[in-house]
């Protein structure tokens, strides 16, 4: 289910009130802040017992209220749901953790649903947590690219989660950590991590899955899938979709292009080969044995060690990022900053004052 009815609903209103009638304009941006607000004033804050017991029963309801919390920027919220994931975190750890990205036009929201249908038939419990750094000029929009699942939405086995995509990229990252500990605590074995957007959301989702599946196309040009060869070299496993109809072909021999390619990559970390292989979400050509080659890749990473070794280091890029992301959100809190910041913006930005000596005054007003 796409969280509860109720926040369903809530955001389908104000996504039509957003939208202009009659034209094909995209959905317009919406302020995350404004959103955030109404969000929350219509949400009864609970005690904090009946947040955890609520999700520790596997209450869709209050799992999504949980998450609500923790994509708050409020301090009384964060405070709240610093203390839920603390109870939870000893619950949490037993889930598989895939992380999906791709190129435009690969899929991605189609093969996601293919494969959370698969696992559902087989009794899994799946969570999809979409992470989008958004646009800086922006900041963002929980509503611009609204997650297509709607066979999978269905299911009582599954959750769909679309992100808040407030803030920076560190900060959607470390509410996408949480909220696949609030998830798991909730008795999903399953997690997909899904990029909405390019660039550094990947190495964001990388560095909390356990498995790292990159998603290609055929005959998509060596311009396009040139953007993501860093990506390549981090993928666990390399699938090109839409193997079906005319295209078979070309995923084809776009498959056998990239396993020569992974060949040229230096060995991974984990000791494991990258496997590449070819697969339609629409017709479910090869999706169970993508879910088979994720499932070997983990069981045997869990079988020399090396999962435990790389969970740890993720929790600790994790207490890294929230030092990092507290230490930003509370100085832009502080009272004396906010006085001074705009006076000291518009003095950088009219050349009365450097950007270096704008940045020391504002961290002594900080500091003192």
């Amino acid at each position: 289910m796409v969280e509860n009815e109720h926040f369903e609903n809530q955001q389908h209103e104000w996504e039509s009130a957003l939208q202009v009638t009659g034209t094909d304009e995209p959905a317009v941006q919406v302020n995350p802040k404004a959103l955030e607000h109404l969000m929350v004033s219509r949400q009864k804050v609970l005690p904090l017992r009946e947040y955890v017991d609520g999700i520790l029963a596997g209450d869709i309801t209050v799992l999504s209220k949980a998450i609500t919390l923790v994509e708050s920027s409020l301090s009384e919220h964060q405070r709240l749901a610093r203390e839920i994931i603390a109870e939870c975190v000893p619950h949490s750890g037993k889930a598989l953790r895939l992380g999906i990205t791709g190129v435009p036009g690969a899929g991605k929201s189609t093969f996601i649903e293919a494969l959370g249908m698969e696992l559902c038939r087989q009794d899994k419990r799946v969570a999809v947590l979409a992470i989008d750094p958004s646009s800086q000029r922006s900041k963002g929009s929980i509503l611009g690219d609204k997650t297509r699942m709607e066979e999978l939405s269905q299911q009582r086995n599954a959750y769909i989660r679309p992100s808040a995509s407030a803030g920076t990229l560190g900060g959607v990252a470390r509410k996408t950590r949480e909220a696949i500990i609030l998830c798991e605590a909730a008795g999903f074995d399953t997690i997909f991590v899904e990029t909405v957007g390019v660039g550094q959301s990947e190495t964001a989702v990388y560095s909390m899955v356990d498995y790292f599946l990159l998603l290609l196309i055929g005959g998509a040009g060596d311009e396009l899938q040139g953007i993501k060869r860093g990506i390549m070299e981090m993928a666990d496993g390399i699938v090109v979709n839409k193997a079906d109809g005319d295209n078979v072909n070309r995923a084809n021999r776009a498959a056998a292009e990239i396993r020569n390619a992974v060949h040229l990559f230096p060995p991974s970390e984990s000791g494991q080969p990258v496997n590449v292989t070819t697969c339609s979400s629409l017709t479910h050509y090869n999706v169970p044995e993508v879910w088979d080659m994720v499932l070997t890749h983990v069981e045997n990473i869990r079988k020399s060690g090396y999962l435990e070794e790389k969970r740890a280091r993720q929790d600790v890029q994790m207490m890294l990022d929230t030092i990092e992301n507290t230490l930003k959100s509370n100085f832009y809190e502080n009272t004396r900053v906010k006085d001074m910041l705009k006076l000291i913006e518009n003095d950088v930005e009219n050349k009365r004052m450097s950007a270096y000596e704008g940045a020391r005054r504002l961290i002594e007003l900080y500091q003192h």
